[in-house]
């Protein structure tokens, strides 16, 4: 990003008492008048007065129909300024780049510069972006400094030095911290006795062996709000969310058992009835549970499975790929765009059966279903139970077509499951589910997100629940 030199001290400090400036609104260009004053500032700036380009500072982001421009409108309408944004890659996975920030070199202007950098970062954290940058001519990295940015590097722009910043977007810590990391205390007293949150290899995993047997057991309840909004959706992902632990574990169902509650017999009815679609899709029958009207509501389902080998998600290895297979079809749930994807209601049975079966018949070395911890959050945790990190490569995780990678990796996806495995290690067909390779573990705790130049960003700093390895 670059400004008018006339601003510097408007950017860097305060001036001297002048009267108060007029107000401004920073909103996108809403019309060709407002691409026209900004092109005339940038080109005034960038062209006459400092020389960096030569005849026009005109180029590809400008003709990128991605792009956004940002203005600051005065109350009288002058244009005070602007600044862009936009996709750095071809296909938008999420790396966004902000550059050509100018600001009217006049009192009305004062504090324009700021306001434009801050409304570019909340533009692009709302956008679902998770890397954001900016060159910014050194002079004025200070300032980007103030505002939370971090330096990177220094890079040459149009012959002239500049500092790589970056914004910082914890979007993927903020849910990681929100969901799973105070787990470890919280779970301690169970942790405390023999056998407590699993047998050795498979503490705190999506299942559990039942000791002395081949039997695996898994347990999930949806929250309150959830049963509440949207009933039927609440009893279909009951029966959901617990057939994933089974697969994750590479285990056959077996059965179900429920634990129902609800202020009326309407609520309960359509809970009842979207857990008896879901059970019939996957024929796994309800086998029992407990049941009761006039209550709160809630809801959890245990899921009863069957394997003599069951695939840990602390199985994992430095050095192992890590693959994505999930369920790219279907859509954003209605009502939770952006947070639930339903691949799964409309699929058919065979459908089910052939996604749900993958672990089992691709025996990788660790397996976790993806959860309300998105993505990266719970390839953190297969990570953390193996004892190792994890870097994804951002280009190749499989996502639905339109879907902003922001949106999709923070997401709760339907069926997708993690997998590990040492390289080249061949996987079944998946049914509908796209399956491919998107990362490594390593030997650097939590999480990394790697980026078509190289460069790595770390989303997850260091473990994600404090269980340590399983």
């Amino acid at each position: 990003m670059q400004v008018s030199a006339h601003d510097l001290a408007i950017l860097t400090g305060p001036r001297p008492a002048r009267a108060p400036s007029a107000g401004f609104l920073i909103q996108p260009a809403e019309n060709a008048a407002h691409l026209a004053d900004y092109a005339a500032l940038r080109h005034g700036a960038f062209v006459v007065e400092q020389g960096l380009f030569s005849g026009t500072d005109h180029d590809d982001i400008d003709d990128d129909p991605r792009t956004v421009v940002l203005c600051a409108i005065g109350d009288d309408g002058a244009f005070l300024g602007g600044v862009r944004l936009a996709p750095a890659t071809p296909e938008d996975i999420g790396w966004w780049t902000g550059s050509r920030l100018v600001v009217a070199p006049t009192d009305h202007a004062r504090g324009v510069g700021p306001a434009l950098v801050r409304a570019a970062c909340a533009h692009a954290e709302n956008a679902g972006v998770l890397r954001f940058d900016a060159a910014v001519q050194q002079r004025y990295a200070p300032m980007f400094s103030r505002l939370g940015w971090d330096r990177v590097a220094d890079v040459d722009v149009a012959g002239v030095s500049h500092a790589a910043m970056r914004w910082p977007i914890n979007k993927i810590e903020r849910l990681v911290a929100g969901t799973k990391a105070m787990l470890a205390d919280v779970l301690a007293p169970l942790g405390a006795m023999p056998m407590g949150l699993g047998p050795s290899g498979f503490r705190g995993d999506d299942g559990t062996p039942v000791p002395g047997t081949d039997m695996i057991a898994a347990c999930d309840a949806i929250i309150p709000s959830m049963v509440e909004r949207d009933p039927e959706w609440a009893g279909w992902c009951a029966v959901l969310v617990n057939l994933n632990d089974l697969s994750a574990m590479g285990a056959t169902p077996v059965g179900l058992l429920d634990a129902v509650g609800a202020p009326t017999r309407s609520q309960l009815t359509r809970i009842i009835r979207g857990m008896a679609k879901a059970a019939a899709a996957w024929n796994v029958p309800v086998l029992g549970g407990h049941t009761q009207a006039g209550v709160p509501s809630s809801l959890s389902v245990t899921a009863l499975g069957r394997t003599s080998t069951p695939i840990p998600a602390g199985g994992g290895k430095v050095g192992h790929e890590v693959r994505l297979t999930a369920d790219l079809g279907g859509g954003w749930r209605q009502g939770y765009a952006g947070h639930q994807w339903d691949s799964t209601s409309h699929r058919s049975a065979d459908q089910l059966t052939a996604m749900s079966s993958f672990v089992q018949r691709a025996a990788p070395a660790a397996a976790k279903d993806v959860s309300m911890a998105g993505l990266v959050g719970t390839t953190g945790m297969l990570a953390e139970a193996s004892g190792t990190g994890a870097v994804l490569d951002v280009g190749d995780i499989p996502r639905p077509d339109g879907v902003p990678l922001g949106q999709w990796i923070t997401a709760f996806p339907g069926f997708a499951m993690i997998t590990t495995d040492s390289p080249g290690h061949t996987v079944p067909d998946a049914g509908p589910a796209r399956s491919a390779v998107c990362g490594r573990l390593t030997d650097t705790p939590g999480v990394g997100l790697r980026w078509p130049d190289g460069q790595i960003t770390q989303a997850v700093r260091a473990t994600v629940t404090g269980l340590g390895t399983a």
